[in-house]
């Protein structure tokens, strides 16, 4: 049976782990300290794998909906969706202001003015 918003309100955390199931390998993991965690359970060349898509309610129910769709097409086209993840986080890092080489130029040239 497919979750609603209101039911997914109105679960509460047990002393264990608890799925609750949307459908297409999508559930809602629901953590004894309250965390509702968004999981998509897949195989992916012959291995069980899980994505993390998000916390509800930062991620609503139709928007982790709409990331099953996208990680559904990944696998269509061959693809690992927890790799493509990975690949898309470490490529946001590489192109961030935040490296370590910008962080060292940035301290070499204070430590220089300074001293």
């Amino acid at each position: 049976m497919a979750l609603t918003d209101i039911r997914i309100r109105n679960e509460k955390a047990g002393p264990k782990n608890r799925k609750v199931s949307d459908g297409g390998g999508l559930h809602l993991l629901i953590t004894p300290a309250g965390g509702k965690l968004w999981r998509l359970k897949y195989r992916f060349a012959g291995k069980e794998k899980q994505l993390s898509i998000g916390a509800y309610p930062e991620v609503s129910l139709g928007e982790a909906r709409e990331r099953r769709h996208e990680a559904k097409k990944l696998l269509a086209a061959g693809k690992d969706p927890s790799r493509e993840k990975q690949r898309d986080k470490l490529q946001l890092l590489a192109g961030s202001e935040m490296s370590f080489s910008v962080i060292s130029e940035e301290y070499c040239d204070k430590r220089k003015r300074d001293g």
